[in-house]
């Protein structure tokens, strides 16, 4: 079982993320750099997948090869910005069932407000992988994993691309039984929810909005 919080400490994923904190950094190296990042981030979250074997045939001879287990995963996007690891992730598991959570943070309260969910089916057969790159106030991700539990989930993995203390403290408090995977936690949130020192609004820098 992995770690309530899994920090990937490796030389690419830290230097590509240092060029993303880069406010010179533009919006295509930005969209390219979190592609990018995402595959060496899935590598780490999808590291203990039930495994099983399998008959094949080589060249050579049969033998009983591993295999990942049980139905395909489902990747579930928090919209908008989880888009952008999602597109990664897909590269290495092209199979994967994908999922949309739409949520917008109050910019008063903080709270998530929901405006959309759709779901792949048998979610309780299913290791789902829940994908933003933000980790702030983390209750946007919390209100994710409720409807995933309310539709069936019961092995659920979270990947973030940069986290805050309060973010994981709250993801820990409402979902201690949901792993975290990050490539870095950072000092803490600001007055208006955001990352410190962070990186500012990632869907903003992926897509060029304001």
């Amino acid at each position: 079982m992995l770690d309530h919080l899994t920090v990937v400490s490796h030389p690419l994923v830290a230097h590509k993320l240092t060029i993303m904190r880069d406010k010179e950094t533009s919006t295509a190296s930005f969209r390219k750099l979190l592609r990018e990042i995402s595959l060496l981030l899935a590598y780490e979250v999808t590291r203990e997948l039930p495994m099983t074997t399998r008959r094949i045939e080589t060249p050579l001879q049969e033998m009983d090869a591993p295999a990942i287990e049980g139905k395909k995963l489902a990747l579930i996007s928090i919209l908008r910005a989880g888009n952008g690891l999602l597109d990664g992730i897909l590269e290495l598991i092209p199979a994967a069932r994908v999922g949309f959570v739409g949520l917008y943070r109050d910019p008063e309260t903080l709270q998530p407000v929901q405006y959309y969910c759709k779901l792949p089916d048998q979610l309780e057969d299913r290791v789902c992988i829940v994908v933003d790159p933000m980790l702030a106030t983390g209750n946007s991700s919390a209100a994710a994993v409720d409807l995933l539990k309310k539709a069936g989930a019961k092995n659920i993995r979270f990947l973030c691309l940069l986290a805050a203390p309060e973010g994981i403290a709250r993801m820990k408090e409402a979902h201690p039984d949901v792993p975290i995977v990050t490539a870095a936690v950072d000092k803490c949130l600001n007055d208006h929810g955001y990352i410190v020192p962070g990186l500012g609004d990632a869907g903003d820098r992926m897509f060029g909005t304001k």
